[in-house]
């Protein structure tokens, strides 16, 4: 066999192991170890956030702290004791709120916030914000502790709210009125949030 044979047997050999060959699959990382390192991060950060939290409330000796059901803390300011209506789906509520870091800084201030007109239920806003709303009656003053997985996650606001960010909230809750009502019941009032408010 010439040295031409060979290299035609040699390219057959070639041409053949190739058309054989299982084309490869992307290497992707939705696997279990994939997942699971990633709900052991978030574990982590929680726990650290928690922690910072339960310092702050540990060192206050002033306010009594309520822990919520939904992995966040508060305490009255101002405490209605005579009303007993929370809001419910689909009310219009009106109210201010201040936005500040674990530190006290303020990062959205009132004045800067107001007015806030929100159908509770019904329009995208901070989880925790969401929640804490249904459990305060008219004219209440609340501070609430939410940890970041509470408030704007790891996108945080694009503004001024970064990344797994905690946040003290606090929210006076002005009035709210039944769906039926809606925004006309106050005047030159907008049915509209704030952008702080919306969640990414």
């Amino acid at each position: 066999m010439n040295w031409r044979q060979i290299m035609t047997v040699a390219i057959g050999i070639l041409a053949t192991g190739c058309s054989q060959q299982q084309a490869r699959k992307p290497i992707t990382h939705t696997g279990g170890s994939f997942m699971k390192e990633s709900v052991m991060r978030n574990k982590k950060l929680i726990a650290g956030e928690e922690a910072v939290i339960d310092s702050i409330i540990k060192s206050d000796t002033i306010n009594k702290y309520t822990a919520s059901k939904k992995g966040y803390w508060y305490y009255y300011v101002t405490q209605n004791t005579k009303d007993t209506l929370h809001p419910k789906k689909g009310d219009i509520a009106y109210f201010d709120y201040e936005v500040n870091d674990l530190k006290g800084n303020v990062i959205y201030s009132d004045v800067e916030l107001r007015p806030q007109v929100y159908r509770v239920d019904k329009q995208n806003i901070m989880m925790g914000m969401r929640d804490a709303i249904k459990l305060m009656k008219k004219n209440e003053k609340v501070t609430f502790l939410f940890p970041s997985h509470m408030g704007y996650g790891y996108h945080g606001d694009n503004k001024r709210i970064g990344p797994n960010t905690p946040l003290i909230c606090t929210i006076t809750l002005n009035d709210f009125k039944p769906d039926t009502e809606k925004a006309a019941a106050k005047p030159g009032t907008q049915t509209q949030v704030k952008p702080v408010l919306d969640k990414q």
